[in-house]
């Protein structure tokens, strides 16, 4: 019994480290100041993350690369939060 509480607590502990590790585009849009980008900074660098980060989810059910018409669809659907 002792074993899997101690499990689970441990699984627990990762998946809550993993989730507070995670950063939006939102958080990361800080200039070299420390202060928060706004205007076309912003707008810029949340288009460019918001198509970093969905290029790395572009993959098929099999773990493939999408592309063509497939990819254009996912990325759109993606960039926009849906």
């Amino acid at each position: 019994m002792f074993k899997s509480v101690f499990l689970a607590a441990m699984i627990a502990t990762f998946a809550v480290g993993t989730a507070m590790a995670q950063e939006t585009c939102e958080s990361k849009a800080v200039g070299k100041d420390g202060k928060a980008l706004a205007g076309a900074a912003k707008t810029s660098f949340m288009k460019k993350c918001m198509a970093d980060t969905c290029a790395t989810k572009a993959v098929s059910a099999e773990g493939k690369p999408l592309a063509g018409a497939a990819k254009t669809s996912f990325m759109t659907k993606c960039e926009k939060g849906g």
